[in-house]
């Protein structure tokens, strides 16, 4: 049997904004209960949670970091997370593997851009939810404005559990705020009859709060702000104790899971259930290989068994469980309900992984927005490159690689250029593999506007065999969304053999021909003829979509017609009759939400403007907050991120998502086809 039972455990990861003194904290956190024996400073480098060596020389955090420790004969399993939201994939892969978010804030820079989006985060997750104002020994605070602000952003839901002697230098003590009329009123919200009695005027013991506080921080009615000062260790055991007293257990969050025929039950937290269990992280480590961290909701894993892996046919034998202590490992021999564990070199598991006979959601990330064309300094690394973006897309699930068919580039994507800044460091570091980055070529399409009529013939002669095939053609604009079956009646194509569609290039091909003009074994050929030229463009070099071609008639030869000659007839038909259709050149455009400042709307509006932008909405995010939504080209915001943080002081954010393509207005297009010609020279 596991050492501890479910109500013993509690999982809890510190998110927040940057240098709002998290890793210090958990440092602190982990010397004083003992888990180790020396402490570390983030700004010397020598922190025990921030131990990656780029973590090291910028001095903040970039991976989430799992550790253990018992404190009160409780079983803490603490994560702490990175502030920067250029790392945010890092923080939601952490928030799902635990019960509680503990949302610190420096009380000097009050609540800010990552602040907003982890507690909305964990609100989304169902989690419990704590808010810590950290460094209150500092300069320049207002206790009360801030707290003004929390509850105002966040609700007044978010209630003092204690409070500062003083703030400043003189900040040594917090004082409990339990036994405040205020905070007794939000607690008993959580159960009826316990409302009634206050109302009368009796008052919940002390045993009474630390039955109805959880249930109160599980069903969102109330968020306990705490006081600290990570760094000076003030308050520290005063958020350990509210944790254990207030936090939710493992048994207390509802997770479901779906079993073999599909149907959802609900996970439950006891030892003797099959077991369900969840990846929720990947690291790639360099003497160990791969390692997976995984959650328990249900059931019990032990070191030796062999258990069920979703996707996989066969099952995964556990060699070793692990807890994590930063990067250390703990072995561990067995784990129940609400441990947080680890496995090496188990080459089935990823990120959202469910192990057990069930399957659990995948956890939801945020799309990456920032590309970069990708190729090795060093001639040959090609293949050494592949394998270690691969391991990065393991580890990272908000990093993405793509060999783009039509641009021929390899595109990384990530959150950030930062993001991507720092993966290129761990590729040098870690793979020794140095990359050369730039902007990628935005994957413009090419189409017509109009119908057009022509025909081609291939004639080669030299000597035996030569080449010949005639094809004639009539090609349509064909606009997505647009029903094949609907298009091609009878009485638009009185002869009609067949008609197929391809949602690739939302290209429709058309038989009509007759008389047997042309063989049916050089048609495969035609079409084959005609997809390369849409593959290679034909103005600027761009694949060509939302296009029919009808083939309504041909001419062979007894001796010289061949698929070669056929394949060449079409793909030189299809570009002279593509060039007398009005040709255009087509753009992806993306929706654009952008939460800024109030005070920064008209900036930010104004320069949507500039850039091609059209407002689709506005609406409230909270806090003096605007969330902004519009299309716009994406060439437009390929470089949004470092605009963005520059005109709000860093204040904004933005998400993407394509929309659709749309034409290219015509003043821009002919600088498009001359960029891409000269590129194409270049290579």
């Amino acid at each position: 049997m596991a050492k501890y039972q479910v109500d013993s455990i509690r999982n809890i990861a510190l998110c927040g904004h940057c240098s709002t003194g998290k890793t210090t904290m958990v440092d602190k956190i982990l010397h004083r209960t003992k888990a180790i024996n020396h402490t570390g400073t983030v700004d010397a480098g020598s922190s025990f949670c921030d131990c990656e060596e780029e973590e090291k020389a910028h001095k903040y955090t970039i991976e989430s970091k799992l550790t253990h420790f018992d404190y009160k004969g409780k079983l803490f399993n603490l994560i702490d997370t990175p502030g920067y939201p250029d790392f945010i994939g890092q923080t939601i892969g952490a928030m799902n593997g635990v019960d509680n978010v503990a949302v610190v804030i420096n009380a000097q820079s009050g609540i800010e851009v990552n602040t907003r989006r982890v507690f909305n985060e964990a609100k989304n997750l169902g989690l419990g939810r704590f808010v810590v104002i950290n460094k209150l020994d500092g300069d320049n605070i207002k206790f009360d404005e801030l707290v003004a602000q929390i509850q105002d952003v966040f609700g007044s839901e978010c209630c003092l559990m204690n409070t500062p002697d003083t703030v400043g230098g003189g900040f040594s003590a917090v004082k409990s705020c339990m036994d405040d009329e205020a905070f007794i009123e939000q607690v008993v919200m959580c159960d009826d009859d316990w409302m009634m009695q206050f109302m009368e005027g009796e008052m919940p013991t002390e045993a009474d709060l630390a039955v109805l506080l959880p249930k109160a921080v599980a069903q969102g009615l109330i968020v306990p702000i705490l006081c600290t000062s990570g760094k000076n260790e003030i308050g520290l055991d005063e958020l350990l104790d509210a944790i254990a007293l207030a936090g939710l257990n493992p048994g207390m969050n509802t997770r479901t899971a779906k079993d073999a025929n599909g149907e959802e039950f609900e996970l439950k937290a006891d030892a003797s259930e099959p077991l369900v269990a969840q990846v929720f992280k990947t690291r790639a480590d360099p003497f160990v290989q791969k390692l997976s961290y995984f959650r328990v909701y249900q059931g019990t894993v032990k070191t030796g068994d062999t258990v069920p892996v979703t996707g996989s046919r066969k099952g995964l034998k556990i060699a070793q469980l692990f807890q994590m202590l930063g990067n250390q490992t703990v072995a561990l021999d067995e784990a129940g309900p609400g441990y947080i564990c680890a496995v090496t070199k188990a080459e089935d598991l990823y990120t959202s992984t469910t192990l057990g006979n069930a399957t659990m959601n995948e956890i939801t990330f945020p799309t990456p927005m920032v590309s970069l064309a990708a190729t090795p300094k060093s001639r040959g690394d090609e293949g050494k490159l592949s394998g270690a973006l691969a391991k990065l897309c393991d580890e990272d699930s908000t990093f993405k690689r793509d060999q783009d068919a039509q641009t021929k580039e390899l595109v990384i994507t990530g959150m950030s250029e930062l993001h991507l800044q720092i993966l290129r460091e761990r590729l040098k570091r870690r793979d020794k593999v140095e990359v050369d980055t730039k902007e990628p070529k935005i994957p413009y399409r090419e189409t017509i506007q109009r119908n057009g009529d022509g025909s081609y013939r291939h004639k080669k002669q030299s000597g035996g065999s030569g080449q010949f095939g005639e094809v004639h053609i009539r090609m349509y604009p064909f606009p997505g969304g647009t029903d094949p079956a609907e298009f091609c009646t009878k009485d638009k194509f009185p002869t009609l053999k067949e008609f197929h569609h391809d949602p690739e290039f939302n290209f429709l091909w058309i038989d009509t021909v007759t008389q047997g003009s042309i063989s049916d074994n050089f048609k495969p050929a035609i079409e084959k003829g005609f997809r390369e030229r849409m593959t290679k463009g034909v103005i600027a070099g761009c694949k060509v979509q939302d296009i029919a071609v009808e083939l309504y008639f041909g001419k062979m030869h007894d001796v010289d017609s061949n698929e070669t000659a056929f394949k060449t007839a079409a793909s030189m038909c299809f570009r002279n009759v593509f060039q007398e259709c009005k040709p255009t050149l087509l753009e992806p455009v993306v929706k654009i939400e952008i939460t800024i400042p109030n005070d920064k709307v008209g900036d930010i509006s104004g320069d949507l403007s500039t850039r091609r932008g059209r407002p689709l909405g506005m609406e409230s995010a909270g806090g003096g907050m605007q969330t902004i939504i519009a299309e716009i080209p994406l060439a437009e915001v390929t470089t949004y991120a470092r605009v963005l943080a520059s005109m709000t002081g860093g204040q904004g954010s933005y998400t993407l998502e394509f929309d659709r393509y749309d034409i290219v207005p015509g003043n821009i297009i002919q600088d498009i086809i001359a960029k891409n010609k000269q590129e194409e020279e270049e290579e």
